[in-house]
């Protein structure tokens, strides 16, 4: 069961004391954001260095480098930015506690070998 975050949560409640209850639906969804650590968890491991930004963007704050070869613990994936390297494109990111990389530069299939049931 994925948990939601707290923010979220209130956020939900206020709208729905707001919003009359046929409206509530329409909501804009918000944007992918970092997951949390008690969820699902993945392995996945960089072909080459890759950096983890805050959204699943390349212009997005950058938060990390993860070292290719090594294994990181990833939550989910989502669609973000398209991205183009090493005659690969792909619009699909990878989601770690605080951030995201394209999935663009991960072992395995479009989604690093998350399910596809891993969206974040």
């Amino acid at each position: 069961m994925r948990r939601i975050p707290a923010v979220i949560t209130t956020c939900a409640a206020t709208l729905a004391f707001l919003v009359p209850a046929g409206l509530a639906a329409a909501a804009p969804v918000a944007p992918a954001a970092p997951v949390s650590p008690a969820e699902q968890s993945y392995t996945v491991v960089p072909y080459e260095n890759v950096k983890v930004r805050k959204l699943p963007t390349k212009d997005s704050a950058y938060l990390a480098t993860l070292a290719a070869g090594q294994s990181y613990t990833a939550y989910c994936w989502t669609h973000g930015q398209t991205i183009t390297d090493h005659g690969y494109t792909n619009d699909i990111w990878i989601g770690f506690a605080d951030g995201f990389s394209s999935a663009v530069y991960f072992k395995g299939d479009q989604y690093a070998n998350l399910p596809a049931s891993a969206q974040c």
